[in-house]
């Protein structure tokens, strides 16, 4: 969390603050520290608290308490030992301060520097594309060595996410779209799944604070109801489990976090009162690790004695685990009063690891009778290994894109001709497969057999399918490939194979280029194929010289020169043919614009100036509209584009373009027409629908742009695009519309 600067000294009423902190530190301890790990943590403590001691955090607190609760969390809700307490104390300190990393490494050794370095942003990257990804890159790099890195992150973040309302919206939003993007998934693919949980609802706060404000609310109103319900459902149960099985067994009713309810409201398109799985219940044996498959199966024969279940509800991760040692057994039933009830079945130690992720994973490793699930992490740690050794020259956004493809998401179980079982990531394709087995199988894929049918080398790979691939030593990888996979070796073997090619043309155009520049100005190509690859509208030179090969550049241009030496000077005045703008360099400031005219009355203020300095426009991906929460975001071409906070695209233009990003609030009076589209569901009710929908909006003073409808089978789905002059006047026509008895739901497209 950033500071404020210099503040005055640690003042005698914030000692007694810090030193409360310090001991519910020490408490939180799970078992008494030797004492060498004792003498440690006091160190780091005392190191970090002089290093901050003039430093406050944006809150107006004492920076230091931030480093000591970022440790109180890495010991109490993730399960690390003292020497994570010892680096999260430090975590900041090399960064932040003036101490070095050389200290560090002299006081308290090899190990704990190579976590602080690793929990050390990168200096020098104004220059980068996204910050975020060089130091995530960092980040996972030290994590290959001690993945302890990536768990005291986690923890940073998230005391960050806790005292987030200190911070600017504009500040949160960006914070927000980073945590969405790539710290909620990553502390879902460690098992982390109450930090994931805590992330992705602070961040639901600060995105759509309304529909969280909402739901918490129902929640609360509610909450007496489904305790009643749970001790309902879970009495007959407690007796017969305890006599047939003689096993202790806990039964607790865990509800949704306010995010998973949020989605499925959006995805599902229902109503808060429609949702009856706002809870799972979980049941949890005591009993050994070599025992519990057998125990969990009888606890669901049991279950079921009682319920009805739901076959096609049944998932079976106890057998086949997640990738991130996740293991349970999942059914859903039918409960009193006829209730859809979500029912977890697990061991202790699958709870535990299911609460606490990788560190708690690491505290049954080698358990005998747990199975598959012991290397599991290895596995994981492998593949990021192969895909940070992957990376290449690619960009750091197009790093952390394949990242997020490869790690973040579930996976699909496939076999070989011969039997041998694959894991790819969800979505993954034939050709993802043929590239698993081997680079140069993949690259020579001419097609594919799926279940013994002839499949196209895209087809999307499911669970349990065998695939054949067919190569030909002739076939090459082509441009639409990288369309085809999804995994990071895949692509990276194809950039590889498609910039060798380019590679050969580029050879050849510069020999193409060599006679030109000699016939017509002299001069060499080394000194003059840079300038001359921007001028023409290219990015860099291998681009460049491959188009002279392909025969698509108009080398005609190059007489708008005159030759200065070995260089070429342009003639003024002369632009090259088809020229095209040049995308601006990440340390260019968009903030900085000149004057475009004179400030009226502004309907926008972008960085607190009036809109009219800036050649803005509102955004067609999200279509804001007047009292929707906006930001600027500077592109490359088409000027200031406002988005809505909310738009599909906001999550990655905000964590991976900070610095395009610009502070953006509605002026006091708009007046200006705005389309926003609604999507309207429900019974097709026969004729008179169509005109009771567009009289109802007609008669709130409400223009209809456009109007599409389309039923079947008693179902109707209409998409209506609406002028209005702010969200206020949107709300009321969504509002009027769902009081028809044949509508089931009304929301805005996002």
């Amino acid at each position: 969390m950033t500071t404020q600067g210099k503040q005055p000294i640690i003042q005698d009423e914030d000692t007694a603050l810090i030193q409360r902190a310090y001991r519910n530190l020490l408490k939180a301890m799970p078992s008494p520290l030797n004492a060498e790990d004792k003498q440690n943590i006091r160190a780091a403590f005392e190191l970090a608290a002089r290093a901050h001691q003039q430093q406050r955090r944006k809150s107006g607190e004492p920076y230091i308490l931030h480093p000591i609760e970022v440790a109180r969390i890495c010991v109490r809700e993730i399960g690390l030992g003292p020497t994570a307490v010892v680096c999260a104390l430090l975590h900041d300190v090399v960064e932040d301060t003036d101490v070095s990393l050389k200290e560090i490494h002299e006081q308290f050794g090899d190990r704990v520097a190579l976590i602080v370095d690793g929990l050390t942003k990168l200096d020098g990257l104004h220059d980068s594309e996204s910050p975020q990804a060089e130091n995530l890159t960092k980040v996972l790099r030290t994590m290959l060595s001690d993945v302890r890195v990536v768990l005291i992150k986690m923890a940073d973040r998230l005391h960050n996410l806790r005292t987030i309302k200190s911070m600017a919206q504009h500040k949160q939003l960006k914070i927000a779209a980073e945590t969405s993007t790539i710290y909620a998934p990553l502390a879902h693919r460690l098992g982390l799944y109450k930090i994931k949980s805590e992330f992705q609802d602070i961040c639901l706060k600060i995105t759509h604070p309304q529909e969280y404000h909402e739901i918490a609310d129902k929640l609360a109103q509610t909450r007496r109801a489904r305790e009643q319900y749970i001790e309902e459902f879970k009495r007959p149960l407690l007796a017969a489990l305890k006599e047939q099985l003689g096993i202790n067994v806990r039964i607790i009713g865990r509800p949704k976090s306010i995010y998973s309810i949020w989605n499925k409201i959006r995805t599902k398109q229902v109503d808060f009162e429609d949702i009856y799985d706002l809870f799972a219940i979980r049941i949890i044996v005591d009993v050994p690790a070599e025992r519990e498959k057998t125990y969990c199966w009888q606890v669901y024969a049991i279950v079921t004695d009682f319920y009805k279940p739901i076959p096609e509800r049944l998932k079976d991760w106890i057998t086949n685990p997640k990738a991130n040692g996740y293991e349970s057994l999942h059914t859903s039933v039918v409960g009193p009063q006829g209730r859809y009830v979500e029912v977890q079945i697990r061991s202790e130690r699958m709870d535990d690891i299911a609460e606490r992720g990788f560190a708690a994973h690491w505290k049954y490793k080698g358990v005998r009778g747990v199975g598959s699930n012991v290397n599991v992490f290895e596995t994981w740690l492998n593949q990021v290994r192969e895909t940070l050794e992957n990376v290449g020259s690619g960009s750091a956004i197009e790093f952390l894109t394949d990242f997020q493809s490869n790690l973040f998401s579930e996976e699909v179980h496939v076999f070989t001709p011969k039997g041998e079982m694959r894991i790819l990531p969800e979505g993954a394709t034939a050709l993802d497969f043929a590239f698993s087995i081997h680079s140069d199988i993949g690259c020579t894929c001419r097609a594919v057999k799926v279940n013994n049918r002839v499949e196209r080398i895209n087809y999307k790979l499911h669970n349990g399918d065998q695939i054949q691939v067919i190569t030909d030593k002739n076939q090459r990888p082509s441009e639409d490939w990288l369309q085809y996979v999804i995994t990071a070796k895949a692509k990276n073997r194809i950039r590889a194979a498609l910039k060798e090619e380019k590679r050969q043309l580029a050879a050849l155009g510069r020999e193409i280029l060599e006679r030109k520049l000699q016939n017509l100005h002299k001069v060499p190509v080394e000194e003059n194929a840079d300038m001359l690859a921007k001028w023409f509208g290219f990015p860099n030179r291998l681009e460049f010289l491959s188009a002279i090969a392909l025969q698509q550049v108009e080398l005609s241009g190059l007489k708008s020169f005159r030759p200065d030496g070995t260089r070429l000077v342009e003639i003024e005045g002369e632009k090259a043919p088809g020229s095209n703008d040049i995308e601006p360099k990440p340390g260019d400031s968009p903030q900085t614009p000149k004057p475009l005219k004179q400030p009226g009355k502004a309907d926008v203020f972008i960085n607190g100036e009036p809109g009219t300095y800036y050649a803005y426009s509102f955004a067609t991906c999200c279509n804001p509209v007047q009292g929707d929460p906006i930001f600027a975001y500077v592109g490359a071409k088409e000027g200031v584009k406002i988005h809505r906070t909310t738009c599909p695209n906001a999550p990655f233009l905000l964590a991976n373009y900070e610095y395009r990003v610009l502070k953006a609030e509605w002026g006091a009076t708009v007046k200006a027409d705005f389309i926003a589209t609604i999507t309207v569901t429900g019974i097709d009710a026969g004729p008179g629908v169509i005109q009771q929908l567009t009289d109802r909006i007609s008669s709130l003073g409400i223009n209809i742009r456009s109007f599409s409808i389309t039923g079947e089978g008693g179902y109707f789905e209409g998409r209506i695009s609406l002028v209005v002059s702010n969200t206020d006047q949107l709300n009321q026509a969504i509002m009027a519309l769902k009081q028809f008895k044949f509508v089931a739901n009304v929301s805005r497209m996002e």
